[in-house]
This record gives structure tokens, sequence and C-alpha cells, in this order.
């Protein structure tokens, strides 16, 4: 493509320098503890379930932290009822009420099972009621800060508070709580709080919601029928909620003495779910959407809390009958594979992946488990790494930067960076700005995680989706000098892009639409033909593309040669996007475990740790995997590399079993 003129430029609101990488040892973890930080009760159960119940189900202990009261109007309106009349601290005790029915259930217990209730100092000589629930082993921890959802002049309280200085929003006691005493927070009580809830606990799975929703157009009647924000895809909480928990990790992770803190994060995105087809197969649907069941509960309910046993507006299956189907879907914000994998010259992998908010490297040794990482800087990065390796063998890594995140009318940037291995696996050079394809900031912070890859004649094409939901593009030609941004066009695709060099010697990328597959070369949209919707991201291999139909369990293979566009389904049931290497698949089965196509048979993941199979920290939950598995085929077969709960890579290198005679079975 070469150096073109630019139909964007790059945002150039100032913002720090990205952190260098030290080269020096970054922090392990010891014990997996997964913390979730919410605006209102229920967030996790619509947003980041299935997740966090494989956690919880595999043994890594839970902490939800909730930061508004949930009170809203204060009615708890139960359909066919009469309007009740309004009583913010009793909407507030039942909707805590109902989390401890739900996660009762999922820990095994009776729905109505008592919780131990205690009130905790927090940081800043502020408290909060606690209710904590173990049973064989695992635990569930939840905080309420309980901040009024609205000031007193009736506008929203979070995002008023994350705005504008001066600002300070009240608590609010729920019935029945230990805790009565009102308490104010400003804008730094907040942020100060939540780093000390991360330096108490000190989690290593951080899950947030989504501090830079989608720019969806629509007019103020029907967001407000949609309960979003004028103008975004999403709840005004949701997104302060992200942004404070964003800059209370960078924080954090800046501040913590001998190095950031080992911890990983996903984003999970919140009212998006409504726009996007939906990506969750019935059976894992119907599990997800059980969980609120106890916690929507109805008035006949004897569950021994004064003020109620429930939010009865979620009761029975109005989940699954609500227009707004946020229950149907659980997307990320940042979605891709949470590790860069490159084969050494002895065949060992070295991968790259983000922990405590940086770059850092992992290395397998030889007895086939990773060593411990190396801190390569660059924070504060989102989760999830795009790369590309020079014809040299040179390593370039790319990060999505929240290079700026604050309130009260500070600057909120994000911008694409870039770091250069000096030399083929060797030490890196620092890390470069790219700047960002939009112009204005705020636009500039709808733009998605970073892909690239290496063309045939050397040069590196960098793809992001951008905020008109297009995707814009800079190339690096072989001399290492970079073409401005340029838009490529195309719009309403999702996050989750896959580039590669197809058999034509061509740059081809591909996003996932409402529609179908959309498919781009470097000079352009190139529209496939025949090609069904998908529900995630699109994997690609060879002349073929992978991906899983909405509301479906099964996996479609389409055939992307220059004859045409020819889908059939492959037997790989399972939800959530796949990766794709090869004639293997790496993908979640319905349980969420992770499951291989591999020479013609389904192999699961094992659940035990297994010298030469899975190797992890071995700690609790270590067998679960986060978002975004890689997958790669090297030179001893395929290999698989993920993250755990525990935030340690485990790396799975299944072995050639096949039965006499050639019958498939399932490992």
């Amino acid at each position: 493509m070469g150096c073109v003129p630019a139909a964007r430029i790059a945002s150039r609101t100032a913002a720090p320098a990205p952190a260098p990488a030290t080269g020096r040892p970054a922090a392990q973890s010891r014990q997996a503890l997964l913390m979730q930080v919410l605006a209102h009760p229920d967030d996790d159960l619509y947003f980041m379930n299935p997740d966090s119940q494989h956690s919880l189900t595999s043994g890594v202990p839970l902490v939800c932290v909730y930061v508004t009261a949930g009170e809203s109007k204060g009615r708890n309106k139960y359909p066919g009822n009469p309007r009740p009349r309004p009583d913010k601290a009793a909407y507030s005790s039942a909707r805590h009420q109902g989390l401890r029915q739900s996660y009762a259930v999922q820990l095994g217990l009776p729905i109505f099972t008592s919780w131990d209730k205690s009130v905790v100092e927090l940081e800043g000589g502020y408290r909060a009621e606690v209710n904590t629930l173990e049973h064989r082993g695992r635990r569930v921890e939840l905080v309420y800060l309980n901040l009024a959802m609205h000031t007193p002049l009736g506008h929203m309280g979070l995002p008023t508070l994350w705005r504008r200085s001066g600002i300070r929003l009240r608590t609010v006691a729920a019935e029945g709580s230990p805790l009565q005493s009102p308490q104010s927070y400003d804008y730094d009580s907040l942020i100060n709080v939540l780093v000390g809830l991360f330096r108490r606990y000190r989690p290593t799975l951080v899950h947030t919601l989504d501090p830079d929703p989608d720019i969806q157009a629509g007019s103020r009647e029907t967001a407000i029928r949609n309960s979003e924000q004028v103008g975004y895809s999403d709840h005004a909480d949701h997104t302060a909620v992200a942004e404070f928990t964003w800059a209370a990790l960078a924080r954090w992770s800046e501040e913590s003495p001998g190095g950031p803190p080992p911890f990983v994060a996903t984003a999970f995105r919140g009212y998006y779910n409504h726009h996007w087809p939906e990506n969750l197969p019935r059976q894992v649907l119907h599990e997800k959407a059980e969980h609120l069941v106890p916690y929507g509960a109805d008035p006949s309910w004897q569950c021994g809390n004064p003020g109620g046993c429930g939010d009865y507006n979620v009761g029975g299956d109005a989940p699954l009958r609500s227009f707004k189907k946020w229950v149907r879907s659980t997307h990320y914000r940042y979605p891709g594979p949470r590790a860069v994998l490159a084969e050494g010259p002895d065949g060992r992998l070295t991968a790259y992946g983000v922990l405590g908010m940086r770059a850092v490297r992992w290395r397998e040794g030889a007895g086939g488990g990773f060593g411990d990482p190396v801190d390569l800087g660059g924070g504060p990065l989102a989760p999830v790494l795009g790369s590309a390796t020079l014809q040299d063998g040179r390593q370039l890594l790319f990060g999505l930067r929240l290079a700026s995140i604050s309130g009260r009318g500070g600057p909120n940037v994000r911008e694409i960076v870039v770091l250069e291995q000096a030399r083929p696996d060797g030490a890196f050079k620092a890390w470069s700005g790219l700047g960002n394809p939009e112009r204005h900031p705020d636009r500039g912070r709808r733009i998605g995680v970073p892909v690239a890859v290496t063309a045939k004649d050397g040069s590196v094409h960098l793809f992001v989706r951008n905020a008109a939901q297009g995707i814009s593009t800079r190339v690096r030609d072989v001399n290492g000098t970079w073409s401005a941004w340029r838009d490529l066009g195309g719009s309403q695709i999702q996050d989750g892009l896959t580039a590669t060099v197809g058999s034509d010697g061509d740059v081809h990328v591909y996003g996932p639409g409402r529609d179908t597959v959309h498919h781009w070369t470097p000079r352009g949209p190139a529209p496939l033909d025949g090609l069904a919707v998908p529900a995630d991201a699109v994997a690609v291999s060879g002349e073929r593309v992978y991906y899983r139909a909405p509301v479906s369990s099964s996996l479609i293979s389409a055939s992307i040669s220059p004859t045409g566009a020819q889908s059939h389904p492959v037997v790989f049931p399972g939800y959530g996007p796949v990766s794709a290497a090869g004639d293997c698949l790496l993908g979640r089965g319905l349980d969420g475990r992770l499951q291989m196509l591999y020479e013609g048979r389904i192999v699961r993941m094992p659940g035990a740790v297994t010298a030469g199979t899975t190797v992890t920290a071995g700690s609790r939950g270590a067998a679960v995997s986060l978002d975004g598995p890689a997958l790669r085929i090297t030179r001893n077969g395929p290999a698989a590399v993920g993250l755990a709960p525990d935030a340690r890579p485990w790396l799975w290198r299944p072995k050639s079993d096949r039965p006499a005679g050639g019958t498939a079975r399932t490992v």
C-alpha cells in the first residue's frame, strides 16, 4: 500500500509516555482471587456470567464490590401488583438479599442460607457492609459501598462525581444493614477506597465494566427506553464505575512497592448486548438466566429480610422475555488472544501478555512450563496485545494504551503503542506511540484492540476498529517508517479482527458484522458473498473461516477461496470465539472448559495439572482459562496457551493417542 495521505490524523492530546521496559522479573501471584467491581447489584449476573460462575465453581474465591446502592427510585415493582410506595432503603436491602440468594445457590447451598454480615474499615476512614459465605472451601464476599444513584438535585450520581469537581455523593443505608451511619464520597475518596480494596484483597483477576462504550446513534427517547446514556451503548453508571475502576487499577499498579502487582483484567460490555447478535447458545443462556431467578425472586418469598427478598422487577423469566436482551450475550470490551506466541530455534515457546497493566514475557523451560515473567513496560495497557514478526525474526508488540484516564474534566486519551525487538529473541527497544486514528479524544476512546500481520514484502499492516465501527490502518515499510493512519471504510463490525496473508499473497482482514462476515484488503472493503451472521470473532486458517452462529452451539466453516464462499457445519459444540491453526481448532465447550479439535477428534483440556500436558501454577482454578486462549502449530505439534485466574500462563500440548483403526474418541 505504501505511504498514503491520512483520512484521519492521530489525537494529539498530551499524555504521559509509556512505562519503559525494565527487563526485571515481574511479580508473581501466590493464590487466585477474583474481584468484580460493579455499578449495580445484578451487573455481575447479567454481564459477567458465565465467566465468574466458572471461576467460582473451580474454587477461586470471589469478592464482589457494588459501588452504588442500586436504590434507583425506590420502587420494587412486581408485574401485576399495585405500584409500591418509594422506599430506597428497602429496595437497596431487597437487591442485596437477592444477591445473597443467587450466590448461595451458586455455592450449592439452600437459597435462604444465612450469611455472615459485618462492617469493615476502608481507606480514609470509610466503612462498608460485607456479607460472607463459605461452603466446601469456596468463598464469596459481597462488599456494599452503597453510594446513592442520584445527587440531591436529581442528577446521576456517579457520572457527575466522575466528571465534575467539588461534588460529594452520600451513601444510602440499606434497611437491616449493620451499617446505618451515612457517609459522603468525593472523587478522590472513591478512587482511594477502590485502591485500598485492591491492596487488601490483592486480586489476581479483576472483572470490570466497559470504560469506553460504543457510540450509538439514536433519539433521547430510544436511549431512555433502553436505559442507555444518550449517544452510547451502555448505562452511564456502568461507564463511570468502569472509569473509576480502571483509574484505580492504574494507580495500584503504578504505586505498588516492588513493581506492578500480578493481576489480569477482563472488561465486559453492558447494554452493548442489545445491539449485536446473541452469542450464547440456549443451554449456556438458560444456565446464566437461572442465576437471576433467585436474585429477582417475588413478593411471596419468605426470606426473613425486612426490606424484601429480591429485585422483583427482574423476577422469574423476565430477563429472558425482555426486549433489551442484556442476558443473552457475554461480550468482552478487549477481545482477542491473551498470549502472543513465538517459537524459538529449540522449539520452545515464548509468550507475551499483559500483567499488572504492563507487557511481560514468559519463556518455556526445559521441563515444559513457563518461567517467571519479565517486565516489558508499556503501561497502563488494555488486557490484549497485538503482534507481528518481522522477516528477520524480530517481534513487534502492539498495545491499546489507556494513556490518560482521569475525571473532573481531565484528559481521557487512548493510543496505540508499539514495542520493537532490537534483535531476534533478544532485548527490546523503547516503546513508541502510534497515535490514534480518531481526531477527537472522545471518539478516540472507542477504538479497538490492535491486530497486525507481516505481508510477503516485509511490510507490517496494523489494523484497529475505529469509532465508526469500520477499520483504520497504518503500514510500516521495510525500512521501519510508518505511514499515516488511513480509514479503510466499512462499518458495523464488532471488535475482534483477524488479519492474515492469503494464498494469493495479499493481506486480508476479517471482522464479525451484524449481517455477515466483513472482509477488507489494503485497498478497502472486499465483500464476501453467502456467509451467515457471526456471533463473535472470526478465526481464519488457510482458505477457511470459522465462527459460531448466533444462539447456537454449532460451528460454521466457510471456504473463502476465489471460487466463492461455501459453508458447512463442524462438529465442535461450544460457545464463544474459536482459534484456528492448521487443521486444529481451540475453543470452549458448553461447560466452559477448553477443548481442541485435533486429528479429527475433540480433546478436552485436562481438569488436573499434568506434566507435559497442561502446565500451570498449580493453584485452584488453574485449569479454568480466561477469555482469549492462543493456538499455535509448533514442531512438536499443536500448543495452546492462556491465562488462568491466578494470573499465570498455562501451556497445553495434547498428545496424539488415536486408537488403532482410527476411531475418534474424546479425551
